[in-house]
């Protein structure tokens, strides 16, 4: 799988330890990609360079301006809608920002599960969260302060990401008007049907975003931030899972969030991580977003309550494991992940604006 990332990276080193560092990188705006493998049951890294060639290589300074060099993120970009197109049946994109006090062999552990619990293919985001490696309050502010400095990477993130999806289907798309034009010229309805269907055609796969824990705290952060472009629909679904953040307010940065189909936002009211969090700041840290179902306030987000039900207990992460033996959490989750509408199944409960199983 594809790894992008503002922590410092050693070119060349193929283990998790030697080829990432614990710190943002000296300009914490500054994106690295990798891909990550398994090799005899360990992941095996390679950091792609700035530039590459047709086979991933790098490019040397000379050869930087031959035909088929390219920056490495157009390289992944290629490689990932080539994969995608070639399974049977299809498999969806999710970029996935984590949470607080992860390492990165822990994030490629999930993100593999993730893939193989609901078949999607993953691209991970990874910033400097695991504390500078210290513990406990210390650690849980320290990451606080790498998710502020790595505001303006995920942003450039988000920037690349909806670049090379218009790059990808800029010309196929300018072909199709001429194509649909001609075909039905005034008749609008006519147009749209055909048009809508020859593009789901050529990409026959959603892009979502999941955002865990304390990446919905990054998440916040951006969209409040200068350099958030604000208009980039980017996403099918966007599910913001048990977020450690502020409930209060919440609705003011949600309601700016933009996404083609569903935002969802997961609660659960015995979350441990999340009472953890609260405790660890005292008197001011104040009741998280993704374990509190007072205040639901946004007129956006669709609020999902997990609290209750069989094998989601105290879980931080009940979109895997034991959970996951409900049926029900694992429809809601197959579908949501997937771009598609999760909660038809579910039953609303209009005096607190959340669905329940």
């Amino acid at each position: 799988m594809f790894i992008i990332t503002n922590r410092r990276v050693n070119v060349g080193k193929t283990t998790v330890k030697t080829a990432f560092g614990d710190k943002p990188a000296e300009g914490p705006n500054e994106l690295r990609l990798a891909e990550a493998s398994r090799v005899n049951s360990k992941w095996h890294i390679n950091v792609f360079p700035d530039r590459v060639n047709a086979t991933g290589q790098a490019v040397s300074a000379k050869k930087a301006q031959e035909q088929d060099s390219m920056f490495a993120s157009e390289y992944v970009a290629k490689q990932l809608v080539s994969k995608l197109k070639t399974y049977t049946p299809s498999r969806h994109l999710m970029l996935y920002v984590h949470g607080f006090n992860n390492d990165l062999a822990s994030v490629l552990d999930r993100a593999e599960q993730l893939e193989q619990n609901y078949n999607l293919e993953v691209v991970i985001f990874s910033w400097p969260a695991n504390g500078g490696g210290v513990q406990g309050v210390l650690s849980y502010k320290s990451d606080k302060r790498d998710a502020l400095a790595s505001v303006g990477a995920l942003n450039r993130v988000l920037e690349r990401l909806q670049s090379i999806v218009q790059q990808l289907h800029a010309d196929y798309v300018e072909q199709l008007e001429q194509t649909t034009e001609a075909k039905f010229g005034d008749d609008a309805e006519k147009w749209d049907r055909y048009f809508t269907a020859a593009a789901a055609a050529r990409c026959p796969f959603t892009i979502n975003l999941m955002l865990h824990s304390m990446g919905n705290y990054l998440y916040k952060h951006l969209l409040s931030s200068s350099v958030y472009a604000g208009d980039q629909l980017i996403f099918d679904n966007i599910v913001m899972v048990a977020a450690d953040t502020n409930n209060a307010g919440h609705a003011n940065w949600v309601d700016n969030i933009q996404c083609r189909n569903r935002l969802y936002i997961t609660l659960n009211e015995h979350d441990s991580a999340l009472r953890a969090s609260r405790m660890k700041m005292g008197e001011k840290q104040k009741a998280r977003l993704g374990h509190y179902l007072r205040c639901l306030e946004s007129k956006t987000a669709t609020y999902i309550n997990f609290t209750g039900q069989a094998h989601v207990g105290t879980s931080h992460a009940y979109f895997e494991g034991k959970p996951l033996e409900n049926s029900q959490v694992r429809s809601f989750f197959q579908l949501a992940f997937n771009g598609q509408t999760a909660e038809d199944s579910l039953t609303f409960d209009a005096a607190r604006n959340l669905y329940y199983f």
